[in-house]
């Protein structure tokens, strides 16, 4: 019993001692800094010899030690757990961020950081500026005949080189933001592991393997083709001007959505191409917007622009109206097409998709955001098998 006794006087000092030791400024919210450095208490070293210690401390302790004690002591370590566990989730972020890709896998390392510019570790944003140009291609097939094999061949290469060319004017032009910004610091020429230069030196390269592909198509759309290239490099500098960047990049990725027709038949049908065009403009108002949001405090901080900041807490609303926009314009592209009713089924699988990014996007966190920005790779995909099932059948 005395030893019952004297455990449970143990326990009620130690509790006191440790909520002393975490919280020694006696401020539940600002713990102190040297909470880190206490060094651990034993709960058993206080014997009976230590009550003259303990006495003479009480009014220390009661001062902090309160008759409510238990619900400052359950506020305190809920506290406690709460700095652990962000503390683990940034632990988290940081092994996922330092993980490596393929890129770092497979390519010798002086080739790395040209591959890691031109986004070959993340192939979402060549999908969605090829998914417009096979639309195009697929929708301007005759009845009952596949898409030209060759000339998606062509334009899927084109695809990756025209992204990669844009992601190195991108990040030539940005590399002051870049370093300012956590997710885009380590990026190559902000890092410092390509020089400025050479940069410039690799970007001529893509535009010249770019050309190669553009001058094995008609002269119409050579033109047409070329004229992209304005797009290209002001995309960049949009959003230090205006809060609709993600706009601008619209008008630049779907470009294709344009050349594709134009390929395959030497001129526009505007009435059906024009419509494709804008439904490509509001998916990307509505992918991008998404995206952007996971960029939104350091924006704030460095000073650029984007919908995301201009929409704020109606980001929801108004990509809901770019996506119905975009599903109207795709359907109004179909009907001048006159293309078979599987379009419209696929169309309605899209629509499901684009909803459920839109719904169940959670914009405070950067991980679901980036989720739901990738899966628009499906997006396209559905559009596609649309337009091939609606052309076969």
């Amino acid at each position: 019993m005395a030893l019952y006794r004297r455990l449970s006087r143990n326990r009620h000092v130690f509790r006191r001692h440790s909520i002393a030791a975490l919280y020694s400024s006696g401020d539940l919210t600002n713990p102190s800094p040297t909470v880190l450095h206490s060094p651990l208490i034993n709960p058993f070293q206080f014997s009976s010899s230590d009550d003259h210690n303990h006495t003479l401390n009480s009014t220390k302790l009661l001062t902090f030690y309160s008759p409510h004690s238990s619900r400052i002591e359950l506020s305190g370590f809920r506290q406690v757990l709460h700095f652990s566990t962000l503390a683990n989730s940034e632990e988290k972020k940081k092994n996922e961020q330092q993980k490596p890709s393929w890129v770092d896998t497979y390519f010798p390392q002086k080739i790395r950081p040209y591959a890691h510019l031109a986004r070959l570790d993340k192939p979402i944003g060549t999908w969605l500026l090829a998914w417009p140009c096979m639309w195009s291609i697929a929708l301007a097939a005759p009845p009952g005949s596949l898409p030209d094999v060759k000339m998606m061949t062509l334009f899927g290469c084109g695809a990756l080189l025209l992204r990669g060319a844009g992601c190195t004017v991108n990040d030539l032009l940005d590399r002051d933001i870049d370093t300012k910004v956590e997710r885009t610091r380590s990026r190559p020429v902000a890092s410092g592991v390509l020089t400025p230069f050479q940069g410039l030196t690799f970007l001529g390269f893509q535009l010249l393997l770019g050309l190669g592909i553009l001058l094995q198509l008609n002269n119409y759309s050579r033109i047409l083709g070329a004229s992209s290239l304005l797009l290209v490099f002001s995309y960049p500098l949009m959003k230090r001007f205006t809060f609709w960047p993600q706009a601008f990049l619209g008008l630049t990725f779907n470009w294709g959505a344009l050349l594709g027709w134009a390929a395959i038949k030497g001129s526009i049908d505007l009435a059906v191409v024009l419509p494709l065009y804008a439904s490509g403009v509001f998916w990307t108002l509505v992918y991008d917007t998404i995206y952007a949001h996971q960029d939104k405090e350091d924006d704030l901080k460095v000073g650029v622009k984007s919908t995301a900041l201009r929409f704020g807490d109606s980001t929801k609303e108004w990509i809901s109206g770019f996506g119905l926009a975009c599903i109207s314009s795709l359907a109004l592209s179909g009907i001048n097409a006159d293309i078979g009713w599987p379009y419209y089924a696929f169309l309605t699988a899209a629509s499901g998709q684009l909803a459920w990014q839109i719904w169940t996007v959670d914009l405070s966190s950067r991980a679901d955001c980036n989720r739901k920005f990738v899966s628009n790779k499906w997006f396209g995909a559905f559009i596609f098998g649309g337009i091939l099932f609606g052309r076969l059948l």
